[in-house]
């Protein structure tokens, strides 16, 4: 064990602690955080992108295009008569010798075909366990002949904390008295947090108030001020419902929390 946040003999804190703590605060996948103008995109014309300032984290990576100007990004012409996708990536990259690292914006070309094109593949790498590269794709470029016909943002835009607070919806209560709710949606992402009261009727089945695109993580904690025989259990769940199981004990008493994560439509 090493101290991280505090002073030691010498510099010590690396750049993969330091993506430890955001991948513990701001998440393991990609994001674009909230700031400046979001990583906005603007074809300039066919063959350049704009992308206006922000900040995006993948793998705890956090890269930025400063407050106040843009990045341009060149593109390659379509071709007449063929459709094609091509991918804008922030590509992280190391030095094996010096260690030096660094982001950039690479386009990917797609191959041209008269119909149905497909995106290109990216190098799928984890630059915390050690990658030279790592590409975390951020826009799709799709093209109808020499025509750019849309520019498609991959990323959701991670609200802050004041956002996500003021998105919380007030406490709902489920399609019994034994279960008490409310949930926030950010992107693709939803959160539902609730309370499961102790009480005598067992797989209590509680509704999603909307589907899940898959089946979501669940977890419980058993409240410390419950009975000690109350034991309630997510039994079963789906991408619309959860079955709950607790065993008999005081109804006026909160006796578990949980949350459930998962992704939407």
């Amino acid at each position: 064990m090493e101290i991280v946040s505090g002073l030691g003999e010498k510099p010590h804190v690396t750049s993969q602690q330091f993506r430890q703590i955001l991948e513990g605060t701001i998440g393991q996948k990609s994001y674009i955080v909230t700031s400046g103008e979001n990583l906005e995109p603007e074809l300039a014309a066919n063959n350049l992108l704009k992308i206006r300032s922000g900040m995006m984290s993948h793998h705890g990576n956090v890269s930025s295009v400063k407050i106040g100007t843009y990045d341009e990004v060149e593109l390659t012409n379509g071709s007449q008569g063929m459709k094609r996708i091509d991918l804008v990536v922030n590509r992280y990259t190391r030095n094996a010798e010096t260690n030096i690292e660094k982001n950039e914006w690479v386009v990917i070309m797609g191959t041209p075909v008269a119909s149905n094109p497909v995106a290109p593949t990216y190098t799928v790498g984890n630059l915390q366990k050690g990658d030279l590269v790592d590409d975390c794709p951020v826009f799709e470029l799709h093209y109808d002949g020499i025509n750019v016909t849309e520019v498609k943002k991959m990323l959701s835009v991670l609200p802050n904390v004041a956002e996500l607070n003021s998105k919380w919806t007030d406490e709902l209560t489920g399609n019994n008295q034994y279960c008490k709710y409310r949930y926030v949606k950010f992107g693709k992402t939803a959160v539902i947090i609730g309370n499961l009261a102790a009480n005598n009727n067992n797989n209590i089945s509680i509704k999603f108030p909307f589907a899940f695109k898959f089946t979501p993580s669940a977890s419980v904690t058993l409240e410390s001020s419950a009975s000690s025989n109350v034991n309630p259990l997510i039994t079963e769940i789906s991408t619309t419902s959860f079955k709950a199981d607790s065993t008999p004990g005081s109804t006026s008493k909160t006796a578990a929390r949980f949350i459930i994560i998962g992704e939407i439509e």
